[in-house]
């Protein structure tokens, strides 16, 4: 009986996180769709909202761009070249270091992209709220 139990929650467990990480993908899916739509590949997206989210008083140096990212140092470097040729980012000097910073453009395509994702949170987030608490309830009941 206990391997039944046991197997039952694990069962529980698997559905539990399937249905999670569809939602997760359905909403990542619309969230590249919506940086397309404003001009920016999604990995664009992803530099410029990590720049301009970055706690206060941390500068954006590609440095901890790439840790942000989860990066490695010459792919973020890759990335920003990309950006600032799309006139997204634009590469500051201060004194000996090199800052990343949003352009004007960039602003603007970071405000629209992040206005689309706040508005389809209204309706996804509900939805990846209770998928993560049907996983967290499977869980739970594993380890009872």
């Amino acid at each position: 009986m206990r391997t039944m139990t046991r197997k039952t929650a694990r069962d529980a467990d698997y559905r539990a996180l399937a249905e999670f990480r569809f939602h997760i993908r359905r909403y990542l899916e619309f969230s590249d769709q919506a940086a397309k739509r404003a001009g920016m590949e999604p990995k664009q997206y992803q530099l410029l909202l990590a720049i301009r989210g970055l706690p206060e008083g941390r500068e954006p140096t590609v440095g901890v761009i790439a840790h942000e990212l989860h990066l490695r140092h010459h792919s973020a470097v890759e990335l920003v070249d990309r950006a600032e040729r799309n006139r997204l980012v634009k590469r500051v000097r201060s004194g000996t270091h090199v800052f990343v910073r949003l352009s004007r453009k960039g602003e603007r395509a970071l405000a629209d992209a992040v206005d689309k994702r706040l508005h389809e949170l209204q309706t996804a987030g509900p939805i990846l709220v209770k998928a993560l608490q049907r996983l967290i309830r499977s869980g739970s009941a594993r380890a009872i």
